[in-house]
């Protein structure tokens, strides 16, 4: 199962001009935990997908709402020459993709 199967939600979106969050958010605890549980959603496997060190990754739950942010830091900074995807809103692909 990727976690576009298991999340009804997954997005992503600027966190100030230095960081993307990746939000991704479960209608059943089932499949959160799911997630949350498996051994390749971690911040090493996350880290390795966004070419980042493990240290510069985190995973933020909100159990109440069934809700993930994974915050990463950006390559280059929002509105940048080299900045590719101004508003962040492409960067949720890699994660949805990863097999849990």
């Amino acid at each position: 199962m990727k976690i576009y199967d298991a999340a009804f939600v997954c997005r992503s979106k600027n966190a100030g001009p230095f960081q993307v969050t990746v939000d991704l958010m479960f209608s059943a605890p089932e499949n959160y935990r799911k997630v949350l549980e498996s051994p390749r959603f971690t911040p090493e496997v996350i880290g390795n997908l966004y070419n980042v060190t493990p240290d510069r990754v985190a995973i933020k739950t909100f159990e109440s709402i069934l809700t993930v942010k994974v915050v990463l830091p950006r390559r280059h900074g929002s509105g940048s020459p080299q900045d590719t995807d101004v508003y962040g809103s492409q960067q949720h692909f890699p994660l949805g993709n990863l097999e849990i």
